[in-house]
């Protein structure tokens, strides 16, 4: 393979821009004592924020859709989009076991278009159904020429914040108790989620042009291709649990790939895993590979592979949380096991595959 183009965003400097954000939000946890807002659950690299009020525990946590929305400004299709909200806010919850109860969302538009706010908040709407939940509000910002974006319909961006609670009796999920020989359990994602899209849409205009959407793909086009929506995983850990399934870790796949995120998760323990049977990626992710010539490190590195969520589970649980996946429509298998050595393994499966290694940072 040849030269690997640059996604535009550096994820280390990401990294290090949230951890500085995040120092200075610590600042202020003494603003309210333990038990009126408290964070309960401190731990870095936690997928969301956990506060105690009273002892009931609230789950908060917020993102957006980023550059994927130009994928719907360039189809004109805007009813998925909303099923991206929710996981990239509700399944960065769920990574801490907690069930969203509610959110918001902000849009901010160049301009109004009645008729794509309609559809917008249409797709929000199936979404919330399908994750159970309830969509208490939001604000809609007429900001001009502040939102730019493809075409000269409206354009927009679009973010959201979440509220969770706790299923009744059980504690949020943290990676505290992973230990050597528990199992690695993979659920298979449906397209590149909500991340990469930077890197996406250059690979696409560099080699199909400023209309790259139009150009056929299989027995439909690109834009529609990589517009596929997020697979929302929220159900499914809230069913696991409620079933007693005993979950240790979470791993939602976002930006980061699989080591940056897993190793999130096992940075708590300070353990390590060997992922020697993950999901192959999707055709479509094999094809933007082979088009954009991404190596196998920076498409691990940008995005799931075919692996959207990453559980650590018993292994004695471990076919038992697969059957009950299986029963509502989710395709889970084990991927690989916890080890004692603090690095994390990736057999990939992409065109040029290879053994990746993570440090596991404590």
């Amino acid at each position: 393979m040849s030269k690997t183009p640059q996604s535009g965003v550096d994820i280390d400097l990401g990294n290090q821009c949230s951890r500085t954000a995040y120092a200075w939000a610590k600042k202020t946890f003494a603003n309210r004592p333990s038990g009126e807002g408290n964070p309960k659950l401190d731990v870095d690299g936690s997928f969301s924020n956990i506060m105690d009020f009273r002892g009931v525990k609230v789950g908060m946590s917020s993102d957006g859709i980023g550059t994927k929305i130009e994928l719907a400004e360039r189809t004109g299709i805007y009813n998925t989009i909303g099923y991206d909200l929710i996981a990239m806010t509700a399944d960065d919850l769920a990574a801490n076991g907690m069930e969203t109860v509610n959110m918001t969302n902000i849009l901010d538009v160049d301009h109004l278009d009645h008729e794509i706010i309609n559809e917008l908040m249409k797709g929000l709407n199936e979404a919330a159904n399908f994750s159970n939940v309830i969509i208490t509000g939001g604000e809609i910002a007429e900001m001009g020429n502040r939102v730019g974006g493809y075409g000269d319909k409206m354009h927009f961006n679009w973010c959201a914040a979440g509220v969770s609670m706790l299923p009744e009796g059980l504690d949020p999920i943290d990676g505290a108790d992973i230990k050597p020989g528990d199992t690695v359990i993979s659920l298979k994602s449906r397209g590149f989620r909500s991340n990469g899209y930077s890197l996406l849409r250059r690979i696409m205009e560099d080699n199909y042009g400023p209309e790259w959407h139009e150009h056929p793909y299989c027995d439909s086009t690109w834009g529609k291709a990589l517009l596929v929506p997020s697979l929302i995983y929220t159900p499914l850990i809230a069913s696991l649990r409620k079933a007693g399934h005993e979950i240790k870790g979470i791993s939602h796949i976002t930006g980061g790939g699989l080591g940056d995120n897993f190793g999130r998760v096992l940075k708590v323990s300070a353990y390590g895993a060997e992922l020697n049977d993950i999901y192959q990626p999707l055709s479509v992710m094999l094809a933007v590979q082979e088009v954009g010539r991404v190596s196998e490190e920076q498409a691990y590195r940008l995005w799931n592979m075919g692996n959207g969520m990453l559980l650590v589970v018993p292994a004695e649980e471990a076919e038992a949380i697969i059957k009950d996946a299986s029963k509502l429509q989710y395709e889970a298998k084990i991927c690989g096991t916890i080890i004692e050595k603090a690095e994390i393994t990736i057999d990939t499966k992409g065109l040029d595959p290879q053994r990746l290694s993570y440090k596991v940072e404590s």
